[in-house]
């Protein structure tokens, strides 16, 4: 997902309004190799980089960390086809948003909108800068794990440029994200090739006895699990474009059928490569799996690894900045938030105020936060409205059954991924319980007294101290309503 460049912004909010005039929605190009292009190319990213160490510290083996890996992808899958249920159902564009509105409400809708504006899309922008940081820096440490001070300034720098990239040349984000894409394939295909070669000469000692020694428990799976699925985040991309998606009530579910099940494979196949030339010990005693595999495998050409590595994750970062700005963006045009995030740039067409919003959001977590920390964050709020929107699915199947169900699924695979949900929810709390879970149901109780004050009772947000600001921001930043710039 690389940066929509200024004119199909404007294409966007001109068909947006458009719609809202004749109940008509623009019907994209993209066909289903773009959807399973989406799919691979949304999901592969940082995660598989960072994440692998951490699944194998909470299982303890070998053969328990394959199987969270493709357990993962599996519970993905099954995710994903009942949002395929919903995408072809309600067919509005904005995930979760519509469904949950249709089966609970206007509350858990905007509940999912504050979340995901404060906790979880800046937290994923924040893990993804600091698994940049990590690669970029690990070969100026060998044999070390470099500063957290250093990690976190790089990381911080790294927001900063995405920020100001896509704030004041978002057609230059988009050049920059088709070569990073790039990059992320050939390292990830130079990952599994060396795999299957060291596999091929027979380098499989490491996988005798994959399951010995392993620590498995309750909450330590959850946890392996929410580390897991930080890699696979990104199944449900294709229900934020559903009206853009040519012939969705079939493209839609073969888009998942065969771009999850294609990444899972990828993600299993780098794993096995990891584990020919690393042992669990030495696996996890490096501070970056990526860069001690190619140091191994590739020298002297081991720099390649760290150098794509960083070229990948600071892409999926990039990738992800313009998606999350237009989040916001949106929730300040309903009203959800400061009006002024939903203004535009005159000059450049560009949602300025979201964006740099989205980045400053995201440098605070980085702060106080480590990325397995951020991550334990992330999946546990993601997963909450994850399963609130399956079970969105279930609830509908009997209190909406006038509406039309072009695809399916069996009422069961919804009831799995909603008991799933609540297993990932509470187990962790109950086993490991930590502050982060705490300030993230804060975050999210303090989403339901922001709809009370600002949306049920319509607080003026103009008055007094937003209109100051809105004032003389809107002077520095040379933005105006979108309104202005479509009329």
């Amino acid at each position: 997902l690389g940066s929509v460049g200024g004119l199909q912004f404007r294409k966007l909010l001109i068909s947006s309004k458009i719609e809202s005039q004749n109940g008509l929605g623009w019907k994209g190009p993209l066909k289903l190799i773009h959807g399973i292009c989406m799919i691979v190319g949304t999901i592969i990213g940082s995660g598989i980089f960072v994440s692998p160490k951490s699944v194998l510290a909470n299982v303890g083996a070998v053969g328990p960390c394959l199987t969270v890996w493709a357990a993962c992808g599996v519970l993905a899958t099954l995710g994903a086809l009942c949002f395929a249920e919903l995408g072809t159902m309600i067919t509005k564009s904005g995930g979760e948003y519509p469904y949950l509105t249709e089966a609970f409400g206007p509350i858990p809708a905007f509940l999912f909108s504050w979340t995901s504006l404060l906790v979880t899309k800046p937290s994923s922008f924040a893990i993804i800068c600091l698994s940049f940081a990590e690669y970029a820096s690990a070969p100026f440490y060998p044999g070390c794990d470099p500063p957290q001070v250093v990690i976190k300034c790089l990381a911080a720098a790294a927001i900063v440029i995405i920020t100001i990239v896509n704030s004041l040349s978002v057609k230059l984000g988009s050049y920059l994200q088709n070569f990073l894409t790039a990059a992320k394939m050939i390292i990830v295909t130079i990952i599994i090739v060396s795999g299957i070669v060291l596999l091929a000469q027979g380098k499989t000692e490491n996988f005798k006895d994959s399951y010995k020694d392993s620590t498995i428990s309750f909450g330590s799976i959850a946890l392996a699990f929410y580390n897991g699925l930080w890699a696979y985040d990104g199944w449900n991309q294709l229900n934020y474009i559903t009206e853009e998606l040519r012939n969705p009530y079939r493209n839609l579910p073969l888009s998942i059928i065969i771009g999850i099940p294609l990444v899972t494979v990828c993600y299993v196949l780098i794993n096995i490569s990891y584990f020919t030339v690393m042992t669990s010990t030495e696996l996890l005693q490096s501070q970056a799996v990526a860069v001690t595999f190619g140091d191994r495998v590739l020298y002297p050409a081991s720099w390649i690894v760290p150098l794509f590595v960083a070229f990948s994750t600071i892409g999926s970062a990039n990738g992800t900045c313009f998606t999350a700005g237009r989040l916001v963006y949106v929730a300040g045009r309903e009203g959800h938030m400061l009006k002024l995030l939903s203004y535009i740039s005159v000059k450049r067409l560009t949602p300025a105020p979201a964006i740099i919003f989205y980045g400053i959001i995201a440098i605070i977590y980085i702060i106080p936060g480590d990325i397995n920390t951020l991550i334990n964050y992330f999946s546990f709020a993601v997963w909450i409205f994850y399963g609130l929107t399956v079970l969105a699915l279930i609830v509908m199947r009997f209190t909406r059954k006038d509406l039309n169900r072009p695809v399916k699924i069996p009422i069961i695979i919804p009831v799995v991924v909603t008991l799933v949900s609540i297993l990932l929810v509470l187990a962790p709390i109950i086993s490991e319980p930590e502050l982060a879970y705490l300030y993230c149901v804060l975050f999210i109780v303090s989403g339901f007294i922001v709809y009370v004050l600002f949306v049920h009772f319509k607080f003026n947000w103009s008055q007094k101290i937003s209109k100051p600001i809105t004032m003389h921001l809107q002077m520095l930043l040379e933005v105006v309503p979108a309104e202005e710039i479509t009329e």
